[in-house]
Formats: C-alpha cells, sequence, structure tokens
C-alpha cells in the first residue's frame, strides 16, 4: 500500500480547499498512491467559527471529496467538522474512497497549552480501522498522538500502520515534541505511523491565526522500529512512501511489546 501525506495550509472556506484536496489527490494518484492523507482541519482552518460550516458526512463537502476519490481511485483521509447534538461539532476524519465512506471523531481534544478546543468540539469514543489494498489501517487525530493507548488499540484491531492528520499548534519545543511523539507511537503499537500536518502558514504566504493550532508542517513517516524514514519540512508539500509489511513483522518479532504486555 502506497501512502501521500499532503501537506496543504487551508483556509477558511470549505470551497476552496476542496481545489486544494483536488490537486494533491490528482498528484498523489499520478505517483501511485493507494491512499492520500490531508491534515486535520482541512475542510476549514482553526481560528474561524466551525459551528457554521459543520456539516454530516453525507453532506455536500464529504460528497464532493468521495468523488474527488473515486476519479482517481484512491482513499482520501481529511479533517472536517460534523455537528453534534450539543451545539458544538466532531472533529471528524473523512474516509472516503475505494466502497468506503466513513468518519472517526477525534477521541482525545486539545484541552492544552492555552488552547481548548473542547469549548467547541464533542469528543468521539469509537476507534476506527479500514483496509485498503489488503492493509488494515487505524486513524488518530493531532493530540490523540499524545496517547499511546489509543494507538496499541488499533494494533490489537490489526492495524499495521496508522494515518494521523494533524493541525500541530506551534510554539517552543513543538516541533521535537512531534517528531517524538510520532516515532514513540510507531514503537508503542510497532506499527508504521503517517503524520500529516497542517503547513506552516507563514510558509505559505499567510498569516498566523492567533493562538489557534494552525500547523507547523514537517509531516513525518515513521516506521515500526521508531525510525524517521521520511519527513517534509514546513511548507507545503507531497510525500510518497509505501507501507512495508515485513518491517511490521520483523519490529513485532524484534520487539514483541504488544504480546510482552501485562497490563
Amino acid at each position: 500500500m502506497r501512502v501521500a501525506l499532503a501537506q496543504i495550509t487551508s483556509g477558511p472556506e470549505p470551497k476552496a480547499n476542496l481545489d486544494l484536496v483536488a490537486e494533491r489527490t490528482r498528484e498523489a494518484a499520478e505517483q501511485g498512491a493507494d491512499v492520500v492523507v490531508f491534515p486535520e482541519a482541512t475542510m476549514a482552518c482553526f481560528g474561524v467559527p466551525l459551528g457554521p460550516v459543520a456539516e454530516e458526512l453525507d453532506g455536500p463537502w464529504a460528497g464532493a471529496v468521495a468523488s474527488i476519490a473515486a476519479a482517481h481511485d484512491v482513499v482520501v483521509v481529511a479533517g472536517m467538522f460534523r455537528p453534534s447534538d450539543d451545539g458544538r461539532v466532531f472533529n471528524t476524519v473523512l474516509v472516503t474512497g475505494r466502497g468506503e465512506h466513513l468518519g472517526y471523531d477525534k477521541i482525545h481534544l486539545f484541552d492544552a497549552f492555552g488552547f481548548a478546543e473542547s469549548r467547541t468540539v464533542a469528543p468521539g469514543a469509537a476507534p476506527v480501522t479500514v483496509t485498503v489494498a489488503g492493509v488494515t489501517v487505524g486513524i488518530a487525530t493531532c493530540y490523540d498522538v499524545r496517547f499511546p493507548e489509543l494507538f496499541r488499540l488499533l494494533a490489537d484491531r490489526g492495524a499495521s500502520a496508522v494515518l494521523v492528520p494533524a493541525s500541530w499548534g506551534a510554539g517552543e519545543g513543538k516541533r521535537s515534541q512531534w517528531e517524538l511523539l510520532v516515532r514513540a507511537r510507531a514503537l508503542d503499537c510497532t506499527s508504521w505511523v503517517f503524520a500529516c500536518g497542517q503547513a506552516d502558514p507563514l510558509a505559505s504566504g499567510g498569516s498566523a491565526r492567533g493562538t489557534a493550532p494552525t500547523g507547523i508542517g514537517y509531516s513525518t513517516v515513521a516506521s515500526p522500529f521508531g525510525e524517521i524514514v521520511a519527513q517534509l519540512d514546513e511548507k507545503p508539500g507531497l510525500l510518497v512512501s509505501d507501507v512495508d509489511l515485513d518491517a511490521v513483522e520483523a519490529a513485532r518479532t524484534a520487539i514483541p511489546v504488544l504480546a510482552n504486555r501485562r497490563l
């Protein structure tokens, strides 16, 4: 299975962001990708009201992404927002294409570093895995990467890779934390981790959006041995890498942490 990480800077207008999804999906498909992963908040960037843009998985935005995926015979994974019954929204990862059309609602909300995602976003409760090209992959989102239990659970459910759309907040030490956490989660579940972040808005010719976590770039592919095997810088870009199932088997034989757990 070939995975493309499409590092973009999404703006506040969902329709305009669809153009980015279409362009990057076409480029990824031309490079043989089976899965094209976009960042968290692809539908609309953080730092703007999310309620007015939120819609269900059968709405026009997700439908348009599904059409893009179908046109290129790939699975597209992209962050969007769905309405919640309590007036907030769900921070949802849309997974669509090749017979799939579902969402993962972010379980762990970013109430940290002075930001309170839970004020406007409701937590999800159900982990999600899908199978693409014979490979089971798990889905996580941004702040989820700080919680190893979720990644181990996804591995228990058969995942050999975990896809992590993110919109990582900037700040002192945040890049090193991002890289450390992606590598650590790969080791925790002895799986590939494909972590796709929003590009730094400043590197895209834009401006910072207050305290909202709008991205630092550095989308990263980590092997089941916790090694960074590919990475982008802070600018928009496309990173294509393969899932090597032999590496998963080798890691789980050499470092059988999943089998050796006692708690």
